[in-house]
Parts: structure tokens; sequence; C-alpha cells
């Protein structure tokens, strides 16, 4: 699967489609598909798990750029509103994921996610350090929506 995928991205990004465009595209996909398995550790079962939880990534995405649209909307409060009291905080919590690949996705979506940055995660112990633009937005992240979505991604 990852192979047709590179292949048609290929094609998407070339804008048209030509014979000489396909048979690179082929090549490309190639030897990207032998890199992947060779240096990545990629196999033809990670393509499975990829489909098996397709919908719930989908989901997951959706509810990523709703959170994003609501705290643009609250940073946005305090850059409007003059005189505004902030008050940074920086919180440490454990999130209770067990993968590596779900405690990236969480540290990189509190990143992306205005007012809250990840400011440094300890994988082994299952610790995030995340600094807050204001103490509201720092409250709950242990528990957040992110958190709970990649638990039942990981079930």
């Amino acid at each position: 699967m990852l192979w047709i995928f590179l292949w048609i991205a290929w094609v998407i990004f070339n804008g048209k489609f030509t014979i000489e465009i396909a048979i690179f595209g082929a090549g490309f996909a190639t030897l990207i598909y032998i890199f992947a398995i060779k240096a990545l550790g990629y196999s033809a079962k990670m393509d499975g798990k990829f489909f098996k939880n397709f919908g719930k990534i989908l989901l997951y995405l959706a509810i990523l750029l709703w959170e994003i649209i609501k705290a643009n909307i609250a940073v946005m409060k305090y850059v409007f509103m003059p005189g505004a009291k902030i008050e940074p905080r920086l919180v440490y919590f454990k999130s209770g994921l067990k993968g590596n690949v779900t405690k990236t996705a969480l540290a990189n979506s509190i990143t992306i996610t205005p007012g809250t940055i990840t400011v440094w995660t300890d994988e082994d112990e299952d610790v995030f350090c995340v600094h807050a633009f204001d103490k509201s937005m720092a409250e709950g992240l242990d528990e957040s929506v992110f958190v709970k979505r990649l638990k039942k991604m990981e079930e």
C-alpha cells in the first residue's frame, strides 16, 4: 500500500499524467519503499494497522482541527483585550499512553494548538512538560480530548 500511495502522490504532485511521469514515479516509489523497509523498519503489517485505524485517525484529525480553532479564538481574546491578565504556566503530567507513536502524536498536537507548547517529554517515564499561555489552557491536559482519543486508538 505504501508503494501505491507514493506513486499516486508522485503523479498528483506532478499535476499531469504522462507515461514518463508514471514510469519515473514507479522508480521513485520503489526507491522510497526499499528505503522505508531497510532504514525505517517498515513492513506490510503496518499497512494493515493504518487501514484498520483509518477512521479513528480521521476522527482524531477532525478533533485536532476543532481544538486548534477553539484555541485560536481563546488566544485572540487575549490579543484584542487590552489589559487582560495573562498567567503562564509550566505543567507536568502523565498521559497514560503506552506507544511512542501516540505519545509523539500527543506532544505534536499540544504544540500545534495555539497557546500551548510541549517543552519536554520523557517517553520512558511518560512525563510531559507543557508551557501554557494562560492557566486556563493548562487545566486538564492529562485528561484532554487528545489523550482520550489516543488511548482509544491504542486499544
